[in-house]
């Protein structure tokens, strides 16, 4: 009976078998991306990317004045290292006068040859005279051995001199390469910000540049931050908001004077790193401002908080320095009536804002 019965029919066989296997898992797998497994990440909400964009910005403006420092450190680097190796120019001519006085009397001397005195004294025909001359000559031998001892010394210091300026030169060069890291980290941040705004439409995208151009938030954006970078977009004073619709009370002394040279700069851009006079950071903002009063600041927010003597918030006075953020990264120039005069971040000019606006971290009142 088994001998008869029908064989099972195979519609494929082979390789016909092998290729209708792949295209069936095909076909499973396409599926599978049809149904929602296997598709691209959904883009972020413009909330959510305002949001990361004020962060880096945020960020950005810690690392320019990390920047700021270490820039101001490879100045001092840089001039120490001129005035050693000056020093060392110095101390080597008179090294070399020194060698040629030296030099001189022992050529003197050879010429003159080297008769002992005992002897030149008796085949001398006029001893006085060979007295004067003996006198002389330990004169000479006097002034030879300070020469020697200010050979030694220049030598000795010369040697010092080379040595610092070549420990100040490693140093400059450790400086030089923090600089480096600083630039490259607030590159970094600004970029990444960039990355992100390139992510919103267009609409949103115009929405939060208008927002951060006057200071305020669109929906759902995050505080106005401090920034950094003179990206193309920051804004002129022609047509701007720049937060005049208020008093500005003019304070008193050099406070004013301070005030009044703030003011000038309204509207004027921010660029990282700048200290005027057409463009600004925060703290370069703050230091020019000071320089026109008269009164020389340090370079960065964390040492110009500590420029002066530290007042509280219910204390402000027109004039003050105030300072924002956990790591005081952000400063402005208090007008009074709750506002300041600041640089605030790329794309927004110079302008009036209140203090309100950011995270309060201190004030400092200078002079």
């Amino acid at each position: 009976m088994a001998a008869h019965r029908k064989p099972k029919y195979f519609p494929f066989g082979g390789q016909a078998a092998r290729t209708a296997a792949t295209l069936a898992l095909a076909s499973a797998a396409t599926a599978t991306v049809f149904q929602g497994t296997g598709h691209a990440a959904p883009r972020p909400a413009p909330a959510q990317v305002r949001a990361q964009v004020d962060r880096l910005y945020e960020e950005a403006e810690v690392a320019t004045e990390k920047y700021n420092g270490a820039k101001e450190q490879v100045g001092r680097a840089r001039a120490a290292l001129d005035r050693l190796r000056d020093e060392a120019a110095r101390r080597t001519e008179r090294l070399n006068r020194s060698r040629d006085a030296l030099g001189a009397i022992a050529t003197a001397q050879y010429r003159a040859g080297a008769l002992d005195p005992t002897l030149q004294l008796a085949f001398t025909s006029d001893p006085d005279d060979y007295l004067e001359r003996a006198s002389l000559a330990e004169k000479v031998g006097n002034r030879q051995a300070a020469t020697i001892t200010a050979v030694r010394r220049e030598l000795g210091a010369v040697h010092r001199l080379r040595a610092q300026a070549g420990d100040q030169l490693r140093d400059l060069q450790a400086r030089e390469a923090d600089l480096r890291r600083q630039k490259s980290a607030v590159r970094g941040k600004l970029n990444a910000a960039r990355e992100l705004l390139a992510q919103l439409g267009a609409e949103d995208r115009a929405r939060y540049e208008a927002a951060v151009a006057t200071g305020g938030h669109d929906a759902g954006a995050g505080a106005g931050t401090g920034g950094v970078d003179g990206v193309a977009g920051a804004a002129g004073r022609a047509g701007q908001d720049l937060g005049l619709d208020g008093p500005v009370t003019a304070g008193t002394g050099r406070a004013a004077e301070a005030i009044s040279f703030a003011r000038a700069q309204l509207g004027k851009p921010y660029v990282w790193g700048a200290t005027g006079p057409s463009s600004y950071d925060c703290s370069g903002l703050t230091q020019a401002a000071w320089r026109a009063a008269g009164v020389t600041l340090p370079r960065t927010t964390y040492t110009q908080i500590n420029a002066g003597r530290r007042v509280s918030r219910s204390e402000l006075a027109p004039g003050d320095l105030v300072f924002f953020y956990s790591g005081v990264s952000h400063v402005g120039l208090y007008i009074g009536d709750g506002r300041m005069i600041h640089a605030p971040r790329p794309g927004a000019p110079i302008r009036v804002a209140p203090i309100d606006q950011m995270p309060f971290a201190g004030a400092t009142r200078i002079g």
